[in-house]
């Protein structure tokens, strides 16, 4: 009977779960009998067997065949791949184009994914052996790669192996009895953690970097180097390398309840990747703080894992999403990293950002820094078919130009009005009476939109108030009708912000174009029917949707009248208003045929739809305006 022993912090249930796995496949007689897929199998039940009450989701087949099923998947979807029947093994399907060269075999327990074998290719690795999660994979296995590769005619086999007691003991138990039947195997073992500020017994933990020995080596075996000069540039660059990781949550292995649990406002700092905790805990900070924290860690002159970068190194930095990490936070997380080194005047070759090798669904993230010189970079960049492999460009991050100028926009027709006139006077007197009359109604908008919505239709017209106020105090608005619009359009374009920022700067470009040439009331009418037809065209929305359409399209139907000899101003708009009002009202009984309101059923939408109640108001807040002006 095999015992599992656990590695430094490795996780603590997998090495509860050691006795188990082996005994419950064993039969009278011993383990001859069976097979290694069966132990594999046990294996995995005992790794991740808990109680049902504290377990948390996860989307498998089965708790017991979750390794294989994602090993499968993987190979199931490239061709590059194939699996080595009765082990959970992945190797090269071109094996035999290797004769005459060096194969690199690495692995470790599932639940990195893509790491191990997503960085199975030309370039990198041939093969890989998958333990049950967690847990370092079984030596039988690890043996039955070897042989499968060297039977291929490779020259010699290394083992690449993350500095875990367990991955140390079964990988090396199987170079021992790969070398006994006489295959040239070798092994480095790697440890790119630099939590530990005090060297421990175990020595470092292997972490994210030892997907860039994946590629180095990778890169030197494809160009023919042979198994022992392989080794000598893989150690030293292992040296020359150090990976931290922080984290907000911990990780579940799948029937398990989580490994640790956090505070609210507390990340943990310095975990590794089994879901065990860190070497301490610190306040939840901004994006920026908790990176320049790592990187003072991970620098550090007292810390004997440190990586001893200075001004005008030059490095590789990864920035490795942990699993449950959004690529918005990656995102920020990588722009904090290359400011802050930058800033120290360290110069970055190359910068990769993505998954590499996580912690289930962990939400966290490490960097690793690799001090790398001109023919690093050459291995870095050689060519590999590995499918998780980022293609980045070939070329140095720090230097590059990050933004270009934005386009200037085109120079308007001169403004023939008279600015600050009595046109643009009524217009400015027009627009302040809008913007009262939707800070009025802000609340009561947002209350209607909280029904269908996001509940934040108050909240948007405030903001475009807001900015129509101070685009106001800047000096007077155009006198000119069309470049009126035309300039409301562009503000509540950049200031609006939501659906509506867009519906209404589509409606007033689109209302500008039949006012460039005349400004009568046939003028106003056409352009309120040019507005229309862009929100009908681009919102997608039809009257009777129930949407803000549906009070616009009510005054445009009025507004007709413009066109016709002898219409008034005020009588017509304000049949208009009235129609707007109604048709506003008259949504509180329509089934939502565009916009959020979609989606929810008609029978919980009682209430009349706020983007059309604001749209009656603003023709309201018009009305009254020129009223009050005697036009």
């Amino acid at each position: 009977m095999r015992a599992r022993l656990s590695g430094p912090r490795e996780a603590e249930p997998v090495a509860r779960a050691g006795a188990g796995a082996s005994s419950a496949v064993l039969r009278p007689g011993g383990t001859h009998r069976t097979s290694s897929l069966q132990l594999l199998r046990a294996e995995g039940e005992a790794a991740c067997f808990r109680a049902p009450t504290m377990t948390s989701k996860k989307l498998v087949n089965s708790v017991v065949g979750c390794a294989e099923d994602a090993l499968a998947g993987l190979v199931a979807s490239n061709p590059g791949l194939q699996l080595l029947q009765g082990h959970r093994v992945a190797l090269r399907s071109d094996l035999d184009s290797l004769k005459g060269r060096v194969a690199l075999l690495s692995g470790g327990g599932s639940g990195h994914e893509p790491a191990h074998a997503g960085f199975i290719g030309k370039g990198m690795l041939t093969g890989i052996i998958a333990g049950a999660v967690f847990t370092s994979p079984a030596v039988g296995s690890i043996l039955a790669a070897i042989r499968a590769v060297a039977q291929a005619g490779t020259v010699g086999t290394l083992l690449i192996v993350k500095n875990y007691t367990g991955d140390r003991l079964n990988f090396g138990l199987a170079r021992e009895q790969a070398r006994a039947e006489g295959i040239p195997v070798e092994m480095v073992v790697i440890g790119d953690d630099s939590a530990f500020t005090v060297l421990k017994k175990a020595g470092r933990r292997g972490l994210c970097g030892t997907v860039l020995i994946h590629k180095v080596a990778g890169a030197l075996a494809e160009a023919g180097m042979g198994l022992e000069e392989i080794i000598e540039l893989v150690n030293a660059v292992a040296k020359a390398m150090g990976t931290l990781g922080v984290s907000l949550s911990s990780c579940s292995v799948p029937g398990s309840r989580p490994t640790f649990e956090l505070a609210a406002g507390e990340v943990e700092l310095g975990l590794g990747i089994h879901g065990e905790a860190g070497v301490r805990r610190v306040k939840m900070a901004t994006a920026d703080e908790i990176v320049m924290l790592m990187l003072d860690h991970m620098t550090n002159a007292s810390n004997v894992s440190r990586v001893p970068v200075k001004p005008g190194s030059s490095v590789v930095l990864m920035v490795n999403n942990l699993g449950g990490l959004s690529f918005l936070e990656l995102g920020i997380v990588a722009d904090a990293a290359i400011r802050c080194l930058e800033g120290r005047g360290v110069h970055i070759a190359r910068a990769l950002v993505g998954t590499f090798m996580s912690a289930l669904e962990m939400r966290g993230v490490s960097l690793t820094l690799l001090l790398a010189d001109e023919s690093l970079l050459r291995l870095i960049d050689a060519e590999t078919t590995a499918t998780a492999w980022p293609h980045m460009p070939k070329v140095s991050v720090t230097g590059w130009t990050r933004s270009r100028p934005a386009p200037i926009a085109p120079p308007e027709a001169p403004d023939t009005a008279a600015a600050g006139g009595v046109a643009s006077q009524r217009a400015a007197r027009v627009l302040e009476q809008v913007c009262t009359t939707l800070l009025g109604l802000e609340e009561s908008l947002n209350a209607l939109d909280r029904a269908a919505g996001d509940g934040d239709c108050g909240t948007t017209h405030s903001r475009a108030a807001r900015a129509i106020q101070g685009w106001l105090e800047e000096g007077p608005p155009p006198a000119s009708p069309a470049r009126l619009l035309s300039s409301l359009s562009v503000l509540l374009l950049e200031k609006m912000g939501g659906s509506s920022g867009a519906l209404y700067g589509l409606f007033l470009t689109a209302a500008a174009q039949p006012l460039k040439a005349k400004t009568d009331l046939a003028a106003w009418s056409a352009a309120m029917d040019a507005g229309l037809d862009a929100m009908q065209k681009y919102g997608k929305a039809a009257p009777g949707d129930r949407t803000m359409l549906d009070s616009l399209w009510a005054v445009g139907q009025e507004l007709q009248a413009w066109k016709y000899p002898g219409a008034d101003l005020l009588p017509v708009l304000t049949k208009a208003v009235e129609s707007a009002a109604a048709a506003a009202e008259a949504t509180r009984t329509m089934e939502a045929g565009a916009g959020r309101a979609s989606y929810i059923s008609s029978a919980q939408l009682d209430q009349p739809d706020p983007g059309a109640v604001a749209a009656a108001a603003i023709f309201r807040a018009i009305l009254e305006a020129l009223e009050g002006q005697g036009v």
